[in-house]
């Protein structure tokens, strides 16, 4: 079986890409605004530590998510490094998409909830409009040259629905697939995937379309995320989501805590034989210096203990008496 990266029958190949979401799911649950200047400079540090792609902002109403309302500002900051990494922008409808061409974003992700619930929760529409409406949105990105990426929330279950059969995520994806979309995330929205959804999830949809590059987005909320990662790189998923320090949640629904952290994730690959291209040294160093912005312990692991063979001065260890 042969795929590129991110392909759900990428079986003959240990290089996984990395897509690093914390610039936008990471962000946009901070009170804080951080200013577009420091924005830009974590997106560039993140680019110099060999990250491939990057979701660093989102055209949605400033209103709803005040994080994200210099968007535009910050593609305008960082984009020449387009040609070094793909810089990706969500956007929700037809307006956010003219915001990305104007922008001139690397790339879109056109997203939608695969739960009627979520849908209406988070996009203020049916599921029905919303795949109708994703052909417009589609249609003035290609008509821009804008390259599309699919997005799909509550793709292993809904905090409103409970889970959600795979037949459900799989009308999205083929509704995406007819626009022309070749490649998708799957969201776990709240942290309900576990590995044997997981498997039951991409295994209808690569039977059913076997050219569809999969990437897959887990949150940690009961301390599965990596688990699931493991149980996707069997099926020959390569490609995955995560986000420096561990970031994130969506507002828009309940129990969303942190997305898988990035480095945790890589250097969870490395140490399985994967190749990322990532130096995760600078990853860590760039994930503190994240911690220390937001003034609160951030969840990751692997930032505060260092990697495997992070080793210590034994002269300064306390030696025990007795």
């Amino acid at each position: 079986m042969t795929g590129g990266p991110g392909s759900s029958t990428a079986v003959d190949t240990t290089f996984v890409e990395i897509v690093d979401v914390g610039m936008r799911d990471g962000l946009q649950i901070e009170r804080e605004v951080m200013p577009t200047g420091s924005k830009a400079a974590f997106v560039r540090d993140l680019v110099e530590s060999g990250v491939p792609a990057l979701e660093i902002g989102s055209f949605v109403s400033p209103r709803a998510v005040p994080q994200m309302a210099d968007t535009a500002e910050l593609f305008a900051l960082v984009g020449d490094l387009n040609s070094r990494a793909s810089l990706r922008a969500l956007v929700p409808n037809v307006r956010g998409a003219e915001r990305a061409v104007a922008a001139q974003a690397g790339e879109i992700v056109a997203f939608l909830s695969s739960s009627e619930a979520h849908n209406r929760t988070n996009l203020n529409q049916s599921l029905a409009q919303g795949l109708e409406r994703l052909g417009e949105v589609v249609a003035i990105a290609r008509s821009h040259g804008l390259p599309v990426h699919g997005g799909i929330a509550t793709s292993f279950g809904c905090p409103y629905e409970g889970d959600v059969p795979p037949a459900a995520v799989l009308a999205v994806v083929r509704r995406m697939v007819d626009l022309g979309i070749r490649s998708v995330t799957l969201g776990d929205t709240t942290g309900m995937a576990t590995p044997e959804i997981v498997r039951k999830v991409c295994t209808v949809l690569r039977d059913a379309v076997p050219d569809l590059r999969l990437t897959l987005h887990f949150h940690n909320t009961r301390g599965l995320a990596l688990v699931n990662v493991a149980a996707a790189l069997q099926l020959g998923i390569r490609s995955f989501e995560g986000a420096i320090g561990g970031l994130g949640g969506c507002p828009f629904a309940p129990t969303a805590s942190g997305n898988l952290c990035t480095e945790d994730l890589v250097n969870f690959l490395h140490e399985e034989g994967y190749e990322t291209g990532i130096n995760l040294a600078r990853l860590i160093a760039i994930s503190r210096r994240m911690e220390a912005w937001t003034g609160r312990t951030l969840p990751g692991q692997v930032m505060h203990a260092g990697s495997r063979l992070t080793l210590h001065d034994p002269a300064a260890a306390s030696v025990a008496h007795g």
